[in-house]
This record gives structure tokens, sequence and C-alpha cells, in this order.
């Protein structure tokens, strides 16, 4: 199973997809125009989305989740599909539930999967088994009344390890509906805290653990399985006050695995957590017998390690990301010795840093993912950190989420989009370094529009920088033509923008009315190298500003297709605080759009769910007034807001909250400046239903036509 140490960060996640099989990874052949019509929210919003694939251990059949998206929450289905990994045989569903499907786990001998899914009368979701090789219905594994999630079978196939949260204290499931059964009794509601953090992502956060369970397994008691172990319960490690497993938008990951002799599970957790308005935590890995007992903590020191996974012969692999005040690090691989922790950085002087990685079945190479300039390429490394190289030409795209098996061949299958082409699952053929696509879910859809590849180009900065950029092409695009632009800037800012399929800010529909849509990564951004994205570190808006104006001089500059009396600029996140900061500093665009964006650095530290790395990005503590409070502050300079703005934000958004839009409305107001506000009452940082989704395009495509047509 593939894991990938997280670092909370501020990122936007781009969705993703992709379609076509060819020897190099090269643009989507055009339709002829007359065929084609131009996007529309329904065509986008209705694309099937594939997830990432789990690929069986023989590497003949690769199984991934498919979403049938509806406007109607109760429509819409997420099932699990299967394919031969060979391609002899079209993808068929496997699952047809009304609730979806996770965490994916082949059996040993490949004939079985597990998975963690909400079914029938399942108050949470639960652990479920289904024979692929003889068919039949899912049988259900557990009954625990905290859910299950993270499956994953020991290699004799006897025993499965999952997560599940837990309440503090609770010895086992009857202790858990014990103290559920009491809180629900109490006549009062209310939130204690004694320390940071205390929301994350939409939600707030209380005293739940994530552990991890052991059980063993027999087919021939799958009419009443075994009762579940909490191997971590009442241990030392989880009484600390700061223990958590890895932080994501949907909670905490302690991504376990086990060891190869089946005797020990490797975890990752902190015991930080209580500091993270004051420090950033360190994550380690700890070992934990697989009968429970004491933790042992394997890696030592401020630098965090995560996402462990053992080699064929044993040897121990995670990602690494060094913990020096910097608000932003490479991920690397290690290799750690688990018997006292020492560690080897492996392609120590690769400037791009890893997202997923995974090992071949002889535990020879190392296949990883990772961002560089607009695309995200399939790397590879000998076991030991040598001849790091591209798996293949690439041109465009990204590869997702992938994953490896093969008994002695290297099986690897991946998702693959590019921004014309939803994710579609694919065979790279490492040896003919070419791929072949297993799925065409969207073939047709993807045909029958009208749009083109985004196009790259990079110039030099004033600064001496190389800023990359692309540019979206609308419909029935005439190079005769004079289109205005629309500058769109990208969150994190610890992201790029890619050549890929996101719903969110879908490149072409927002170029559909006869806009050109600009795309750059300016400093701060990934897929550039260390430095580039470090530099943004004490210059969160000057400098990327600077450079996201400069982009549209330099794209007007070089193509004659673009009016430059008609700019608009907008963005989400980090791409929203930045155009607040535009607000301020600059009157060039016709009118701006600003999602969840920041208007005061000093408020934003405040109600944020996340904030020491606020301070580290600014060089100290709000009270100590900096340059970067005083001077990198959109609020402060209120006094140069002129240009029509709207706004957006979801009510549910704790990363960026609230309150930041109602305090860049109340300036807005009280300057009359022309503008408009619109908040989404089941929105978080996203907006993610359907419907809201297809409003928020409506009143995007509104206020542009109104200030550039």
């Amino acid at each position: 199973m593939n894991r990938r140490f997280f670092v909370l960060t501020l990122s936007l996640l781009l969705a993703s997809a992709s379609l076509f099989s060819q020897t190099k990874v090269t643009s989507t052949p055009a339709s002829p125009i007359a065929a084609r019509q131009p996007i529309t929210h329904e065509t986008m919003w209705l694309m099937k989305r594939v997830g990432a694939p789990v690929v069986s251990l023989d590497g003949k059949l690769v199984v991934f989740p498919l979403t049938e998206p509806s406007y109607d929450d109760k429509e819409q289905s997420t099932d699990l599909w299967l394919v031969p990994a060979d391609g002899s045989k079209k993808a068929r569903r496997i699952t047809s539930t009304k609730g979806g499907e996770s965490g994916i786990a082949w059996s040993p001998d490949s004939k079985k999967i597990l998975f963690a899914a909400k079914r029938e009368n399942d108050e949470m979701s639960q652990l479920y088994l289904l024979n692929i090789a003889e068919g039949g219905e899912a049988v259900r594994l557990t009954t625990l009344s905290t859910g299950v999630s993270s499956p994953e079978w020991r290699s004799d196939g006897k025993a499965i390890l999952f997560q599940s949260n837990v309440y503090p204290g609770a010895a086992d499931d009857e202790a858990n509906k014990k103290i559920a059964a009491e809180r629900k009794a109490r006549k009062y509601k209310v939130r204690v805290y004694e320390s940071f953090p205390i929301r994350q992502w939409d939600h707030w956060l209380d005293d739940m653990q994530a552990h991890v369970f052991v059980m063993p397994f027999d087919e021939n008691s799958l009419a009443k399985p075994s009762t579940p172990k909490d191997i971590l319960a009442n241990t030392n490690l989880v009484k600390q006050a700061g223990f958590a497993g890895v932080p994501g938008n949907s909670g905490y990951d302690l991504q376990p695995t086990w060891s190869p002799d089946g005797q020990s599970i490797i975890f990752t957790a902190t015991i930080e957590r209580n500091k993270a308005a004051y420090a950033e935590a360190s994550y380690h890995l700890w070992s934990v017998p697989a009968s429970g007992g004491e933790p042992k903590q394997i890696t030592k020191g401020r630098d965090s390690y995560g996402g462990a996974e053992f080699s064929a012969n044993g040897r121990l692999y995670c990602s690494f990301n060094p913990n020096n005040d910097k608000v932003y690090n490479l991920t690397r691989i290690a290799i750690i010795n688990p018997e006292n922790g020492e560690r080897t950085i492996l392609a120590p002087n690769s400037d791009r840093s890893v997202g997923d990685f995974a090992l071949s079945p002889d535990g020879s190479t190392i296949y990883w993912t990772a961002e560089d300039a607009g695309l995200v390429r399939l790397y590879s490394m000998t076991a030991t950190g040598e001849k790091v190289q591209t798996v293949m030409e690439q041109t465009s795209g990204c590869f997702n989420g992938f994953s490896i098996g093969g008994d002695k061949a290297t099986t690897l299958i991946a998702q693959y989009e590019t921004a014309v082409s939803p994710n579609e699952i694919v065979r790279v053929d490492v040896a003919g370094k070419r791929m072949n696509t297993l799925t065409d879910f969207n073939a047709e859809a993807v045909k029958a529009i009208d749009w083109q590849p985004v196009r790259h180009f990079t110039f030099t900065s004033k600064g001496g920088k190389p800023i990359h950029s692309m540019i979206a092409l609308p419909p029935a695009f005439d190079e005769k033509k004079k289109y205005p632009l629309l500058v769109l800037m990208h969150g994190g800012p610890q992201i790029m923008y890619r050549d890929s399929y996101g719903l969110r800010w879908n490149y072409h529909l927002l170029a559909q009315p006869g806009y050109i849509v600009l795309l750059t990564n300016y400093t701060g951004s990934t897929g550039f190298g260390e430095k580039f994205a470090q530099d943004i570190q004490g210059d969160p808006f000057i400098t990327p500003a600077s450079e996201i104006n400069e982009a549209a001089d330099e794209a007007i500059k070089r193509f004659g297709f673009i009016d430059a009396t008609r700019q608009a600029c907008g963005g989400a996140s980090y791409g929203g605080h930045l155009a607040n900061w535009m607000q301020a500093t600059t009157t060039r665009y016709k009118c701006l759009i600003s999602h969840a964006g920041l208007i005061n650095v000093e408020s934003q530290w405040g109600t944020s769910d996340a904030i020491y790395h606020r301070e580290v990005n600014a060089g100290g503590p709000v009270w100590e007034q900096g340059k970067v409070w005083r001077e990198q502050n959109p609020i402060r300079l209120a006094k140069n807001f002129k240009t029509p703005i709207l706004l957006t934000v979801g009510e549910n958004d704790f990363r960026v909250p609230i309150n930041q839009t109602i305090e860049n409305w109340s300036v807005l107001q009280r300057l009359q400046i022309p503008s408009k506000l619109m908040v989404f009452p089941d929105a978080n940082h996203w907006i993610l239903k359907g419907e809201d989704s297809r409003y928020f395009y409506q009143e995007v495509l509104s206020w542009l036509k109104k200030y550039l047509e």
C-alpha cells in the first residue's frame, strides 16, 4: 500500500484526470471543431471520477473506485471496479451500494480484497471482505461502534490490521460504547480545550484518537469473525497529551504497516500536537508488538518521518522532512535502521519533492512521483538511491496515485490526467517507456468538447528567476481575434499549477465565454526546486504578485490574441489572499475575484486552524510587528482599494475562516467599492456540492462579463 507523509499546509489540491494510449505522453489530438461543443458546467461536473488504483500482488488485476457524479447527492454513487492489468478485458463493476468503499487491500494470494464501507444498517464504516476469485457478495468482518479504516493484510494472510478512532482510556468496544452513551446523555453541550489545536479544516476537534487494531483472519470462521484488539489501548504513548497521527483534512492517520515477519507493526505518530501553537510538531516512526505492548520510538530528533514501507529484502523505507523553521522543505526518501533509527537519505542532490513512492517486487528499484514545472512525473532510482531518472518521456499531464504489483517483473498501474482529459487508469510499461490506457470512462465526453491542451511558456522575471506559466484557450479559438485575459492565481502557496483537470477552478470552463486564462507558478510554488519554494518566506505577497503581473505582461507581449485593455484577476485560498493584495497595490485589473482569501494577516493568524507556520513566514509573532505584519497586510493599504471585487466563502471554512471575508466586505462597503458577497452555508474551504458549484461558476462568469465585455 502506497503512503505519503503529509505535512500540514494551506495546500489547494487540484483534481486529477487522463485518457489515451501512446508511446510518448503528449497532447490529446484535437477533433474537428465542427463536431465539438464548448465545455459546460454539466459536462465538467458529470465526468466520471476515477480513483487511485490498487494492483494485486501478483500484478494481474487492478481494483479502483469510480464515482458517478450527480447534482443530487442522493443519486451520486461510488463503487469499486476491476480491470485486468494487461488490458485484455474492459473494466467491470464489482460493488453496487449507496455508500462508497475506501482502503482497498489485496490479500497475499491475490484472490480477495478488503475495504471499509458503510452498508445496510452500519452506523459507521466497517471492514468487508470480497472474494474476487469466486465472486459473490462482500462479507462484513467487523461491527465496531467506532468504525474502521485503512485495512492491511499480514503477509501470511492470517491477520489484518486497521485503524479506528476511539475514546481515550477505552480498552475495548464495550468501553467505547459506554463512553459514547454517557456523553450523549449529558444535558449540556460544550467544547473544552487546554491546548492547541482546536479545529481542523472544517470541523472542531474532540478527544478521540486514532488507534491500531489487529484481528486474526480464518476463512473457516467467516460466519463469526474474530474480535479485533486495540493494540495501543492504555499504553503510555496514547496517554501523552500531544499524541496524534498525521493530520489530514478528514482526520488523523497513523499510517500503520506490518513488519516483514508479522510480529510487529510500524506506524507514524507525534507526541507534540499540543505544541502546535508555538512549534512545528515532529512525527516519528514507532514500533509496537502485533500482540500489544508499549510502542518503541524508532526515529529521533526534530525531523519528521512517515509512510513506512518494507522492501522484499526487509529494508525499511519512509519519507523524510527536515524540521528547520523553513516554510517549505523537499520530501525525500530515507532508509531507516529499525534497531537504532539511523537514517540514510536517498538522492540527496535531487531538487524535486517526493510525492508517493513504492518499491519494485524484488526490492531493487524505487518508483516515485514528483511535481516538475506544471507536470507530475514518474521517477525511478535504485534501492540505494542511485540512477535517478524519469520512467518515461513526458511533455504533458500528471501521474497521480499509483500502485505496484507483480511476482517478478514490475506491474506499475497509475492514474494519468491532463487539463483536457480527466483521470483514467493506465499501465506504465517501464521497460518500453510508454503507457497504455486500461479505462476509457470519459473518452466520448472528452472527444465532444471544443478545447485545446494548455500552452506552456517560461520567462525571466525582473528578479532574475525563471517563471513558468500556462495559458488555457477558449472554444472556437482564433489566433486573429482579441480575447480578454483572466489571471488565475493558485493557492498554497506551496503547490503549483498543473496540467490537470479540476472541478474547483476548471481552466477551460473559465475560458469558455471567450477568455484567455493565465496560470502562473510564482515564487513559493513547488515543482521548481527547494529554494524557489522557500523564497516566499518573509515575502508572502510583494514578489509573487509582481511575478504574476509580469507574467501577464509577458503573455500580452507573446500572444497577439490577448487584449491588454481587458484584464481580470482572481484566486482561492492563497490565491484569494493575492487577489486582495492586488486590490491594494494595482488598478490594472477591471475586476477581481477572491474565494477564501484573507484581508488581514494579523486576524488570520489568530483565527485559523493552523497558526505557527504563519509566524515562521512572517519572521516572528504578531506582537513583535515585524515588516511582514506591517508592510504586507492588505487591510493596512485599504485606502488604495478601488477595483470591483467578488467575494465568496464557505461558512465551514476553518483554514481561512469566514471572519476574513466579512472583514473584507466591511471595508469594501465602507469605501463604497462595487462588490458582491456570496456565503455558501454547506461549503468548507472549497465549494463541494454540485448545485453550489454550478451557481458559483455562473456568478463568477457573470461578474467577469460585467467588467470585461
